[in-house]
Order: structure tokens, then sequence, then C-alpha cells
């Protein structure tokens, strides 16, 4: 298993910069994270944005469970000034997991107290928020909903890939049913729904997600898919227009946003010494958003920046931008030291992964200087992250530095930054993908085990992680 990241200086992290031929940049002065920015309106008080980290602790009918309210307490209380609330499916149907959250009339009162808890614990710490801006991801999962995977589009390369029956292994095939266009049309009132029920309990803005080749993202992809959802850009973008049009004219004082993938990529496998590599992809790619069908690997931004300018259009105030497939080629997404179980091993230097993120991300925001959009691939630098987010803010490359898996091990990350100059490097997030591992354990009496960092916040999920471990030895040894 191949050690990267050993760093102890900005020095170190430059001439690892220069021998592998990219660009990444670091600024001391950290100030410029902590200055203010406007959002629709609305005052941010600083750059952190906390991602929109699943706990997959949620009850079985959709409501968020104690470990649930546990982590938006302790992200109101971290610091973050933009915390980007966790996919939350449109219906029950949608969710990834058995225990992802669901916003509906039943346990909108649940959802209101999470917002209360995370916003009490925010004013506990830091007086006021009102400069605080919280929301929540809609998102519906296309092909990797749990049980039934629902798709928009035959994929060659992600179909043998797609699960249809666990206990089988059994995988979509050419003769999969496709979701017709009357099917993603009644899909409209569910986020609408989900909106003005997000609104009502206290949410700031929703997010209608479109990113990581779940449904939304796979349909910007679809052009082998026919009628009106499929083929030209203007078909692949409509159903994503018509649920934005849709909220904006039914919960007109809610802020719109979206997490959007700006480059699919292609799948990898595990190869030779669990190294991983590119599946086998004919030329020209079929299906794929933001990505050159001649040469897979490398991004072409050119649909992206078009549907960016069409959705700011639209009322979108604020863009995440991510890249690739979780479950697909996890490296793409999130830069790793260690692979998760299941996973390979990484075929690139992980700072190149963080490069491609940041390099992307910031061809959109200088290309929409005006609309603030967050970046992404921080938690790879572990200690250095902060000098990277300021870095790329003050170059114009980003307007709000994401924290993902950083702020799991280290949820109080920017308050530590705010009082000490620096992050608790005996918290900081090593990349061990121990919260992945724990997304992919199954074998739970509610079909999903919670995911947390059981290597920093020892007090949740030690216990969980050792009754994982003891699970996975036990059908080793069988």
């Amino acid at each position: 298993m191949a050690k990267y990241f050993k760093y102890k200086s900005i020095a170190d992290l430059l001439a690892e910069n220069d021998r592998l031929g990219i660009d990444l940049q670091f600024d001391t002065d950290l100030s410029i994270l902590f200055s203010s920015i406007t959002v629709a309106g609305r005052p941010v008080g600083n750059r952190f944005c906390i991602h929109p980290m699943e706990g997959c602790d949620g009850e079985l009918d959709g409501a968020p469970g104690e470990l649930t309210f546990r982590r938006y307490r302790r992200f109101g209380a971290g610091g973050a000034k933009l915390i980007w609330g966790e996919a939350t499916a449109v219906n029950l149907s949608a969710r990834a997991n058995p225990r992802q959250i669901v916003l509906h009339e039943k346990n909108k009162g649940l959802f209101a107290r999470l917002v209360q808890e995370c916003r009490e614990a925010h004013r506990q710490n830091f007086s006021s928020d009102q400069d605080l801006l919280f929301g929540l991801q809609l998102t519906h999962s296309g092909r990797y909903s749990y049980p039934r995977p629902q798709i928009v589009a035959h994929d060659p390369l992600l179909d043998p890939k797609t699960i249809t029956d666990r206990s089988t292994g059994a995988v979509v095939d050419e003769n999969y049913p496709l979701l017709s266009d009357a099917e993603l049309e009644a899909l409209i009132p569910d986020y609408v729904q989900a909106a003005r029920l997000a609104w009502e309990v206290g949410f700031d803005f929703v997010d209608v997600k479109q990113c990581h080749r779940y449904l939304l993202n796979e349909l910007l992809g679809a052009k082998n898919r026919s009628g009106k959802y499929g083929g030209s850009f203007e078909n692949r973008t409509r159903l994503a227009r018509e649920i934005i049009t849709a909220i904006r004219n039914e919960v007109p004082h809610l802020i719109l946003t979206t997490r959007m993938n700006a480059f699919d990529g292609i799948p990898y496998q595990k190869g030779p010494d669990n190294v991983g590599e590119p599946v086998f992809t004919p030329i020209p790619v079929e299906n794929g958003w933001g990505i050159d069908p001649s040469m897979p690997v490398l991004a072409q931004l050119a649909e992206p920046i078009r549907w960016i300018g069409e959705m700011q259009s639209l009322g979108v105030s604020l863009v995440n931008i991510t890249l690739g497939n979780p479950y697909a080629q996890p490296h793409f997404g999130r830069p790793f030291e260690y692979p998760p179980p299941d996973g390979y091993e990484s075929p690139e230097h992980p700072l190149v992964g963080v490069n491609r993120h940041f390099k992307i991300a910031g061809v959109l925001q200088e290309t929409y200087p005006n609309l603030p959009m967050v970046g992404t691939g921080y938690s790879y630098l572990q200690e250095f992250l902060p000098y990277a987010g300021a870095a790329n803010i003050r170059n114009g490359k980003i307007s709000f530095v994401g924290l993902g898996r950083a702020s799991l091990a280290q949820p109080d990350l920017i308050k530590q930054l705010a009082d000490h100059g620096v992050m608790d490097r005996k918290r900081i997030c090593r990349t061990f993908s121990y919260c992945t591992a724990m997304m992919r354990a199954k074998d739970h009496p509610l079909g999903q085990y919670p995911a947390g960092c059981p290597p920093f916040d020892k007090e949740a999920y030690s216990e969980i992680w050792k009754e994982i471990q003891l699970k996975q030895k036990d059908k080793k040894e069988k």
C-alpha cells in the first residue's frame, strides 16, 4: 500500500507540486477565510462550508435519528457559516439506503428540531446565527436507489456495476426498464413538496442535487436516451430546469442551490497489485457529463459552463462543484491515502486528484465570478487545507472551502482555526476511509450501519466500528 502524505511543511508540498507538474497554491494569510460574503442577499460570516455528509443514521420512516441530531449540533457549534445539509430523498423509494432521511408531513416536526438544535448550538458558541446559512440537499438516487435501481439511461460502463439483487449479485442488463418520461415528470411535485417543507421547518436553502451519477446527474449525461429528457443538451437539462422553476414558483423565498458534477469520468476497477485501473471503454463514450467523448479521462467543460449560466438565470444562487462517482471511481471525488475495504489503491498521486478538483472548480468560478461556488477536495491536504483554501479564494478560484471527511473527524475545525490559528493536529482526518467503509457495511438489522469517524469520534462510533469488524471477520472465516 503506497503512502503518499509525508509532508511536514508547505515547502514540502510545493516541492511535490513541482515534481508532479501540478499547480496547487498556498497562502499563509488566513484572514480571507474569515471574511463575509453575500449569498442571495444573505450575509454568510466566513468562507467555510460543511459538505453534505450523510450519516446513514435515520429511522426507517425517513426521520432523523439521534446520531443525526448529534452531528448537526456539532456542525452548528463548529464554526462554519455555511452548513450544507445531507442528502434527503424526495420520496421513500428514492433513497440510496434504508436509513437515508426523507422529509415528509409526518416527520417535519423532527426536521424542525434538527434546524433548531443546529442553530442553537451555533448561537451558544458564536452569539448570533444571523450570518449562518443552513440548507438541505434534495436527492433522487436513480440507479443507486434502494432497494431497486431506477435508471434513466442504459450505460454500458455502469450497468454491469449496478446491482439489482443483493442476494444474487444480479446486475442491470439491456432489458432492464428505464423510467419513462411520465415517471420522471411525476417527480417534480415530490421535489416541490420537499422544498416547501424544508422552508416551513426553517432551512434557508435547498440543493437540487445533480452529482455523483444519481438521477439528475445521470440525466445530464443521458445522450443515448430518447424522448424529451434525453439526447440534446436542452432535453438532458429539462427535468432539472422544470424542478428548479417549479420550486422557484411555489416557494419563492427559499434560496436555490445545486451540488453538481462538473466531470463524471469513467469507472475504475481493481487491477494488478490492487491498484485501480479504468474499465475497458468503447470510444466514443455513449453517456456522461463534462467528459470528452473521445478521451473520457479528460474534462470537457462547455456543457457544465452553459448549464451553470442557465441555472443562474433560473434563480440558482450558489453552486457546489464536485466530480466523479463514489461507486465507480472513488479516488476522483475523495482523493485518499487509504482505500475503503471494497476499493482499490489510488491509481494516481492523490495530490493530482486534489489539483483536478481545484483546477476545474477554478475555471467555473472564474467564468461566473459573481456566482458564489463551493470547492471540493480539501480534506486530503490535512493540516494544510486552510492555506490552499486561502490561496484559492484570494486568487478568485472559489468562494467557499468545502469540508467533508475533515468535518467528521474535527467538526470544530473552523473554531480551532479562529481561536488558535491552526487545526488540532490530534484530530485531523488522515483519509483512512473508515467513514466510507461504515457506509458500505450493510449487515445491520436496519439494513445500514451509521457512518462516522471511529478514530477521532470514539464516543459515538468506536463500538459500532468494532461490531462491523467482528462481523467482517466472521464472514471471512466461514
